[in-house]
């Protein structure tokens, strides 16, 4: 009601030809309608609030390990400089400990920037491991990267072995620093392992052969922790690169792990993360599992989207890196139409729909894989045979980067992918979990703020004016809610012109003693007071009624967005 009453003013009282602000009047009505019609297209990610919980500990019972799927767990970096080495392993280190069967988890770092500081990390982290994994499933450790975990002072001294892990862990930390300033592996460290030698004198990050090495072999008996337990599988990839050839991003780094981690480990479930945004719950597979396994509903998820969260946010977080409002409600909106979009990290995919599968309701996934009479290979010959995969020609003339893999040709990736992905047919799922299932790092200064909001606002416009728009191609192949809610994150960075315009020329006509806003004394001042006063009015004798106080309902006005809200939908 107030919008229409301020399109009304607007259209009620544009100055005459040739009276001052005439055109600065027009160009406040234009502002004003876009508002509003993007104001219609944000109430689409609040009509249908879906709230999601798990009962893991049933399926935690159900299923044998055998009867398990795998998963492999893709951690991506792409410059040692910009992401430190010893960020990346303790990612690294929090999803190797999932509380999950050791062997049917294998994890993949793919490092695009080629930097042997980074190897070296996770050549150390794979010797640390041994100690790390059994000691966090002994006490329960949350969460699970060694640097959260200890810098979070709530691990009490477990008869000593809290002391002796944390001095382990801070011996190799020191080492991987050290290397990381000298911006070189010392002699002695080079010569103890052969993928050393991969690196050669005259290639660089931008001109390299393929780089693949499997640092554990979770199928080999004789890979275990200090305890005797089996370990996860644990291969580093830097994939070739030649000038000459595009290398597509993130989005050619992830179909390249997809390629080499179906000859290695094959997991049925992939979980793609970004190398600082770390596991912070251990059972959120099994979260995750909760959807994929159901009987009656879980045939049809492509992926299960987690929140993006963050730890080191400043106090009033003044550039927004939090994002609130969208992972507390929006999300739950557009779970409510088909699910949310894919957001590039913190996402469980079924390797299948990774390859280009289509829906159809008559395919029903099977979880257990034999491996009985497949042939065992050395960790060399596996190595050599899964490298052509990861080679820079190796999708020329092939469907990969447009039927099958993460989509090529856009700086969103991840979302036109996930878009592409529903419109075959395939859900979605949000969680919000009340445990964080993955922190990380959000850019807190104005230059890392700026560049991250320019990617995601050429890319998101960049969907919206090319073919595959949802406002035209994803037309009756998905829902309408979910059109719309796609639609209002394409055209988000065309607000900026509209909020420009309303924010600066309005005051600078101030100066000049033009007003553009109706008087104290105009009645259309008062009718518009009168609807916004009878709407509050009323939500505050609604909310008293329900036993409510005054308090709690101006806490409610100034947080409504944010406030919580009980389950509206069991799983």
């Amino acid at each position: 009601m107030g919008v229409c009453f301020i399109w009304a003013y607007r259209f009620g009282n544009i100055p005459r030809e040739g009276e001052d602000g005439r055109w600065v009047w027009i160009g406040l009505l234009g502002a004003e309608l876009w508002f509003g019609l993007y104001w219609v297209l944000t109430q689409a990610l609040r009509w249908n609030q879906v709230y999601r919980c798990t009962f893991k500990d049933r399926l935690y019972h159900r299923y044998a390990e055998e009867d398990l799927p795998g998963i492999d767990i893709f951690v991506c970096t792409a410059d040692s400089t910009v992401e430190p080495p010893i960020m990346v392993i303790n990612t690294v280190f929090s999803v190797m400990a999932y509380d999950y069967p050791a062997k049917k988890l294998s994890v993949y770092l793919s490092d695009d920037g080629r930097s042997n500081l980074t190897f070296y990390a996770l050549l150390e982290a794979s010797n640390f491991a041994r100690y790390w994994i059994p000691y966090c499933k002994k006490f329960k450790v949350e969460p699970r990267s060694p640097a959260a975990y200890f810098a979070s002072g709530s691990n009490p001294n477990q008869y000593g072995e809290t002391t002796v892990i944390k001095k382990l862990y801070t011996e190799m930390e020191d080492r991987i620093v050290t290397a990381t300033k000298l911006g070189r592996i010392l002699e002695e460290a080079r010569l103890k392992h052969r993928g050393f030698s991969q690196w050669d004198s005259y290639s660089s990050r931008h001109d390299h052969d393929t780089i693949l090495q499997i640092l554990i072999d979770g199928k080999d008996p004789n890979a275990t922790d200090i305890d005797g337990g089996a370990l996860p599988t644990l291969v580093y990839l830097a994939r070739e690169k030649r000038p000459q050839h595009p290398h597509n991003f993130k989005a050619g780094a992830m179909n390249a792990l997809i390629r080499v981690s179906s000859n290695i480990s094959n997991g049925q479930i992939i979980l793609n993360l970004d190398c600082d945004m770390y596991s912070n719950n251990s059972l959120c597979i099994w979260d995750a599992l909760c959807f994929f396994m159901d009987k009656e509903n879980g045939h049809d998820i492509a992926f299960v989207q987690f929140p993006q969260g963050f730890e080191n946010m400043t106090k009033n977080d003044i550039y927004g890196s939090s994002f609130i409002v969208i992972s507390n409600v929006e999300f739950h909106g557009v779970d409510g139409f088909g699910g949310p979009l894919y957001i590039g990290s913190g996402c469980f995919h079924r390797r299948d729909v990774l390859y280009g599968r289509k829906f159809t309701k008559d395919f029903k996934f099977q979880w257990k894989k034999d491996d009985d009479n497949k042939i065992q290979k050395t960790m060399q010959e596996l190595e050599e045979e899964t490298k052509p995969l990861a080679s820079c020609t190796y999708e020329q003339n092939t469907e990969w980067g447009n039927e099958i893999g993460l989509k090529y040709g856009c700086l969103v990736e991840d979302v036109i992918t996930g878009l592409l992905t529903q419109c075959k047919g395939w859900k979605s799922v949000y969680l919000n979990p009340e445990r964080k299932a993955f922190l990380g790092v959000a850019p807190i200064t104005l230059s890392q703020t700026l560049v991250q909001q320019k990617r995601w606002s050429e890319g998101h416009l960049q969907i919206l004016l090319s073919k595959y728009s949802p406002a035209w191609y994803a037309h009756a192949k998905i829902s309408l809610g979910l059109q719309l809610g796609y639609i209002c994150y394409n055209i988000w960075s065309v607000n900026c012109l509209a909020t420009l315009y309303y924010s600066i020329i309005p005051s600078l006509y101030l100066l000049k003693g033009i007003s553009l806003y109706p008087q104290v004394s105009d009645p259309w001042f008062w009718s518009f007071a009168y609807v916004i006063s009878a709407k509050y009015i009323y939500s505050l004798v609604e909310f008293l009624c329900s036993g409510g106080t005054i308090l709690g309902w101006w806490n409610e006005q100034r947080i409504w967005l944010y406030k919580e809200q009980p389950p509206t939908f069991l799983h």
